[in-house]
């Protein structure tokens, strides 16, 4: 890490002070539209996996190797993409993934096995998991930070919608056509999405860190004069002293915390969310309720979802990104606490309603807004990368550690190590992270030098 005089176009400052136009909305929904089939297709295994068995195409004991594989190549997806986007940039790599993401739908849809299948999946997760990480950091890299948390809160509540979307199309199409046009439909819309974000401009901020300063300064006066329609602009904050970041910096006193921060609180809400909210219409079964209101219970609460990431997306830029995680941490282990000992039905799906609120609230910080804020432009996505590699590496454990809690402790054991991993979160996000709420990128990459 090294620190030099302010130079190069000020991308950073030019982009920060820019009103919301419709620009901004047009790069959300080009990006967005990825994220969504990333949410699609991340929920649309458990519907694929009852056709499978239920036609004898899969046994199961292939259904632990589908889930396995597809997690395993979304952590592999995420490491490659960090290194992938910061080296060449996250235009390339957002194209990349979202052909090798279509492609393998295809393959899926028309495999010929299930060992097939399962081979497909593991390529289609390479492409998930870059997606997650190149989606929200370079959305991250194009709005104001008076509004940041706003904006990618939103982003993450396209990624949540794939879960209720895949339940209804799942519902209308699978018992007319069977299950492989669902992997057809994700095929389709990745490569639509992939065609249409061809005209997705390169982050400035990232063709500046790398020396490309006169494409840089060109897209910047393009994006300007969209924006401004002929208008004067605000003037820019003054650059900020350029800082050299390399990949070893991340284990060094500046960023280390940093990058504690965001793999604890990955961890934390990726085993929450495969630990206990996929796992909800089985704690039911064992709390006496029977297989088909439990679906009616799993979908009642699952509207949660929705409304956590709504809170989050406003409470973020309300109350900042610390205050927020923290309460939603604290939100989620009282209602957590609780929930096992709910007998009444009302008590039951309204305690459970609570909880799904408060993990999605930090679904939407975590995965969204934080992560993706709190690393200097140079080393964002390897960051990202390198946290959601352990995060999205937790579900491939974690299975196996809450079904061994469930039967020897029951849904009480499995919410004790969910409140374990928040109490942590709590206590790690006080001491090491950086509130980011209303900052630009340039200023939080400042503070730590």
């Amino acid at each position: 890490m090294a620190t030099i005089p302010g130079a190069g176009v000020n991308a950073g400052g030019r982009l920060d002070r820019l009103p919301i136009a419709p620009f901004h909305y047009r790069i959300f929904w080009l990006i967005g539209a990825g994220m969504f089939f990333d949410g699609y297709d991340l929920y649309v295994g458990a519907s694929v996996l009852g056709s499978t068995l239920a036609e004898k195409f899969a046994t199961l004991a292939q259904v632990p190797q589908f889930i396995s594989w597809t997690f395993i190549g979304m952590t592999i997806g995420a490491v490659v993409a960090g290194f992938l986007g910061d080296r060449f940039g996250r235009r390339f790599t957002y194209q990349i993934n979202l052909v090798v993401f279509g492609l393998a739908s295809f393959a899926a849809a028309l495999a010929p096995s299930m060992d097939w299948l399962i081979a497909a999946r593991f390529v289609m997760g390479l492409g998930l998991g870059a997606e997650i990480v190149v989606g929200y950091s370079t959305m991250t890299e194009f709005v104001p930070p008076a509004s940041r948390g706003r904006w990618m809160s939103f982003m993450a509540f396209i990624v949540v919608a794939g879960f209720p979307a895949t339940s209804i199309i799942s519902t209308i199409v699978i018992p007319s056509f069977g299950w492989r046009p669902m992997f057809a439909i994700a095929g389709v819309g990745a490569l639509i999405v992939w065609y249409l974000r061809k005209n997705l401009p390169e982050s400035p901020r990232w063709l500046e860190t790398n020396g490309r300063v006169e494409e840089a300064e060109a897209l910047l006066r393009t994006i300007e004069a969209e924006v401004s329609g002929g208008q004067p602009l605000p003037p820019p904050a003054p650059p900020k002293p350029v800082v050299e970041w390399s990949f070893g910096s991340l284990f060094g006193a500046a960023m280390l915390p940093r990058l504690i921060v965001g793999c604890v609180v990955l961890i934390t809400i990726n085993t929450l969310i495969f630990g206990f909210v996929n796992w909800l219409p089985i704690f039911f079964g064992q709390q006496g309720v029977g297989i088909t209101r439990s679906l009616v219970y799993t979908m009642v609460i699952a509207g949660g979802s929705l409304v956590g990431c709504a809170l989050g997306a406003w409470a973020a830029d309300a109350f900042g990104r610390k205050p927020t995680i923290i309460g939603a941490s604290l939100l989620s282990i009282v209602a957590g606490a609780f929930y096992p000992y709910m007998k009444d039905p009302t008590l039951l799906l309204s305690v459970g309603f609570v909880l799904i609120v408060g993990i999605y609230i930090l679904t939407a910080l975590l995965y969204g807004v934080y992560t993706t804020e709190i690393f200097p432009t140079e080393i964002r996505l390897r960051a990202n990368g390198l946290c959601n590699m352990l995060g999205r590496g937790a579900t491939v454990v974690s299975p196996f550690i809450v079904l061994s809690l469930f039967k020897s402790y029951g849904v009480a054991g499995v919410l004790g190590l969910m409140i374990g991993l928040l109490v942590v979160q709590i206590l790690v996000v006080a001491v090491w992270g950086i509130e980011t709420n209303r900052r630009g990128l340039e200023e939080l990459e400042a503070r730590s030098v």
